[in-house]
């Protein structure tokens, strides 16, 4: 017990938000260890257990940083943000020229001397934010003139988006929705909202524009075109649909227990994608309204931090860092139940993976630097 009494003294902040890191890291595990059995035989041999170690070593460094961001002061966060969208911007243009091509996809820069890759659009969608809440706290007390609200903040999301959108879409657009939703919350005038959707709009058919000059690929229209054209046109009939529904349908109420999945071993992307109906067919109904309610709770826990915040840019910063959570843990839950067409976004803090695990983590640890900070001034 004096080994939890310390731990509990020692993590400050929002107790919920800490245990819900908690049990979304014990979900992890357990859906990873069991969705990624087709993968481990198709390269590894059967060794799920490799699959296993790997996923615990990310998260056990993911938790390592979110420790790491929570022990920091937000103030610094403020600070950083500059250097961050600075480093981001040149980041985003060298994966567009020399990132590496993944599941026919370039999101993905080699880190020189380690043989690993790094997605620069995790790192992009914390730097964004951050900034975009410095410069809603900036302007705030005159945030309603052309000047203050175009270049500050228009600009920066429109250029880190027009960045990844030819190679991630969905992200670019998850992005895109968040910072909307930050200048709405932050009470920016509403016709610097509507512009910031015309900007969205008219750069989205320029990239489409582009397409037809630049060589194949480079913009992925045709994946978009085919995935919209499937949702559309064969809707049920689409073989990775009909296996998503057999999983939840033969889940039930209370599931089929941990590793007893069988549309695991046909299910593509299964521990990604296609994670969220395998947790479903393994710990039935009960278990998927487990996840979806981890999510909503998170949301609740820091809209309650915003309203309880003395200052604009932690409570921002907060908001911001968990409606991209949010938002793209809800995009994966629907492409599971065929509400949207196939995305390819990974579920936070759940799904295999590596820099997506890291910063979902890092996410969490300055969410949690700002309760801590909260309950320090109460």
């Amino acid at each position: 017990m004096s080994l939890i009494n310390r731990a509990t003294a020692e993590l400050k902040g929002d107790r919920v938000i800490w245990a819900i890191v908690a049990v979304l890291a014990l979900f992890s595990i357990l859906a990873v260890y069991s969705s990624s059995s087709l993968v481990a035989f198709q390269k590894r041999s059967g060794n799920t257990e490799f699959y296993l170690i790997k996923q615990v070593a990310i998260l056990t460094l993911g938790l390592i940083l979110t420790y790491a961001a929570y022990l920091l002061h937000y103030k610094r966060y403020n600070l950083w943000a500059p250097y961050m969208l600075a480093l981001v911007v040149p980041l985003l243009m060298l994966t567009l020229v020399i990132g590496r091509e993944i599941n026919n996809a370039s999101r993905w820069l080699d880190v020189p001397g380690i043989g690993l890759t790094f997605q620069t659009s995790d790192l992009a969608k914390i730097a964004l934010i951050t900034y975009i809440a410095r410069s809603i706290t900036a302007k705030q007390e005159h945030i309603r003139d052309f000047q203050s609200a175009f270049v500050p903040i228009i600009v920066p999301i429109i250029i880190v988006c027009l960045l990844i959108a030819p190679s991630d879409l969905s992200t670019a657009m998850v992005i895109f929705v968040t910072c909307l939703l930050m200048m709405f919350i932050g009470r920016v005038a509403i016709q610097y909202v509507l512009l910031l959707i015309f900007c969205g709009l008219v750069s989205f058919a320029g990239l489409i524009v582009a397409s037809k000059f630049l060589k194949e690929g480079a913009i992925r229209t045709d994946t978009w075109t085919s995935r919209m054209r499937d949702f559309i046109e064969n809707g049920d009939g689409q073989p990775q649909t009909q296996l998503a529904k057999m999983a939840i349908a033969k889940g039930g109420l209370f599931g089929n227990g941990p590793g007893n999945s069988i549309q695991k071993n046909y299910l593509p992307m299964a521990y990604t994608d296609y994670i969220y109906a395998v947790i479903i067919e393994e710990y039935g109904l009960i278990g998927g309204f487990l996840t979806l309610s981890l999510y909503v709770l998170l949301f609740l826990r820091v809209v309650r931090l915003v309203t309880k915040s003395p200052k604009t840019f932690p409570a921002m910063l907060a908001m911001g860092l968990c409606l991209v959570l949010t938002i793209q843990a809800l995009a994966n839950m629907a492409v599971s139940v065929h509400l949207v067409p196939v995305t390819g976004l990974p579920m936070p803090m759940i799904s295999m993976g590596g820099t997506s695990l890291l910063f979902s983590c890092i996410s969490l640890g300055m969410i949690l630097s700002v309760s801590k900070f909260i309950e320090t001034e109460k």
